[in-house]
């Protein structure tokens, strides 16, 4: 009887096994990619006058690169709050159709598994939970999600910290010169959709000319983003529109 126990134990611990390792195999990549950008993040948050505390748990909390690098910056100008609400809400807007698309391809894992993973999902993890569709099926399939996504968490929050520790010792010149991240990782996300769809390119042109107009305007700088986001995210509606055949 013993061995029959144990013969019932060793396949399970190693499907187990096998999960973790497959999903640290994927998230790997991530680990690495996320970790000088969470760092450039962290350096520019103290820049922007958070405290490492703060720009830490906003890592923890928020885990959303785009929006984290905005309100940085945002705070940094003096935005109001509720302007910087608004503006990562629409930023993050994404996110809602991300965890529906998991969340349907996930069905065979139980919801208490589902909801925790929908909420690690970034533009990076959902590609890649996309490409092993095939584990939700498996037995110990959310065992390879959970690791891909603890990769990428753990890299984004460690790397914010590191940021922030960095910030407060290297010499000010240079933590400035590292603004310029913020701007390459928005084209680094952009330029991928414009080679794919040139009306995104356009999209993204009306915005920036709307937020230089209201910024001329006299609008604040935070209110100037978020309309020209919804606005400019509206001509969408009609410049993606399908053709009809």
């Amino acid at each position: 009887m013993e061995v029959n126990s144990y013969e019932k134990v060793t396949p399970t611990i190693n499907r187990s096994g096998e999960a973790i390792r497959a999903g640290a195999v994927a998230g790997f990549p991530i680990f690495l990619g996320y970790l000088p950008i969470a760092i450039t993040y962290g350096v520019l948050a103290v820049q922007s006058g958070l405290s490492i505390l703060q720009l830490t748990l906003m890592s923890v909390l928020v885990f959303a690169g785009a929006s984290q690098f905005m309100g940085a910056k945002m705070i940094g100008t003096g935005a109001a709050a509720i302007e910087i609400v608004i503006a990562t809400f629409v930023l993050n807007f994404r996110h809602f159709v991300m965890s529906l698309s998991f969340m349907n391809k996930a069905r065979p894992l139980p919801l208490k598994w589902k909801i925790p993973l929908s909420l690690g999902l970034t533009d990076e993890t959902f590609a890649v939970s996309s490409l092993h569709g095939e584990e939700a099926k498996k037995e110990k399939g959310k065992l390879f999600y959970a690791t891909l996504i603890i990769f990428a968490y753990s890299s984004w929050v460690g790397g914010s910290f590191l940021g922030g520790v960095l910030g407060e010792v290297i010499p000010e010149r240079l933590s400035q010169s590292m603004g310029i991240a913020l701007y390459a990782m928005f084209i680094g996300l952009l330029v991928p959709s414009v080679k794919k769809e040139w009306r995104v390119g356009l999209i993204a042109l009306i915005s920036m000319l709307l937020n230089f107009a209201f910024v001329h305007l006299h609008i604040s700088e935070g209110w100037a983003i978020v309309l020209a986001t919804i606005i400019g995210g509206s001509f969408g509606i009609f410049l993606l529109k399908e053709e009809k055949s």
